[in-house]
């Protein structure tokens, strides 16, 4: 059974949303991370994926008080992400409760880092975030080009002992039009073994079926909640969380 991970965007505190991972489109929710986080737990969720959106394009973790709250407040599995560019941020974050953390931009430039990491910390806390634009990887919040195609970069990453890979298809983020069901094929056939999590667009459950039949690890669903394309509720009962 595929894993459901409701998404938390996070600028200055708040909840937000961006389209095609533009900052200018930032568009803030009255709800608080906190909030929003018991709501999920409370309903069956079990997985929080946390995005520190400032940290992501400041190169350094910034909403950690967030993390601790939730990670305090909640049981939730939390993977957390945003501008882990060091062994001292890895360990604060997993300090600060996070169960996993996402490491795209750094991954991209500093392989012999994700090795260092792979040793030190293990694979099971580790997801690669592996954003395209176009079959490109983009990395610094999705404002610079990393210069590899996705799919060489999650095979080069799987070489190394990587497991889990959250992969975002950025020209479908934020637009509730439809996930890339064919882009999320292609990855599972190329990567039979790995623990591929779908990410951008999601707009109704029956994609979510769609990638539970392909074997897909975990889906992210943010914006289709928080604009009621997809009830958390119905959601929970149809995949059976509560």
């Amino acid at each position: 059974m595929i894993n459901i991970f409701p998404a938390i965007d996070i600028i200055d505190g708040k909840c937000v949303r961006l389209t095609k991972g533009d900052y200018n489109s930032k568009k803030i929710y009255e709800y608080s991370p906190l909030d929003m986080s018991k709501f999920y737990e409370d309903n069956g969720y079990k997985f929080l994926h946390l995005v520190d959106l400032d940290g992501a394009r400041l190169k350094r973790p910034q909403n950690l008080r967030v993390l601790e709250k939730i990670a305090t407040q909640t049981k939730l599995e939390i993977d957390f992400g945003g501008g882990i560019r060091n062994e001292d941020d890895m360990r604060i974050v997993y300090d600060s409760g996070a169960t996993k953390v996402n490491i795209g931009s750094l991954a991209v430039e500093d392989k012999e880092k994700i090795e260092v990491f792979l040793k030190w910390f293990g694979r099971d806390y580790i997801i690669i975030s592996s954003d395209s634009k176009d079959r490109k990887i983009k990395i610094s919040g999705w404002q610079e080009e990393g210069g590899v195609e996705i799919f060489d970069f999650v095979e080069e990453m799987r070489e190394l002992g990587i497991q889990y890979f959250s992969c975002t298809d950025i020209d479908k983020d934020g637009m509730l039009n439809g996930i890339s069901i064919d882009f999320y094929r292609e990855l599972m056939e190329r990567n039979p073994t790995s623990s591929i999590i779908a990410s951008g667009g999601v707009s109704n459950i029956d994609e979510i079926h769609a990638l539970d039949k392909m074997g897909v690890f975990g889906v992210i669903i943010g914006k289709a909640f928080y604009e009621g394309k997809i009830n958390p509720k119905e959601l929970a009962k149809e995949f059976k969380l509560c």
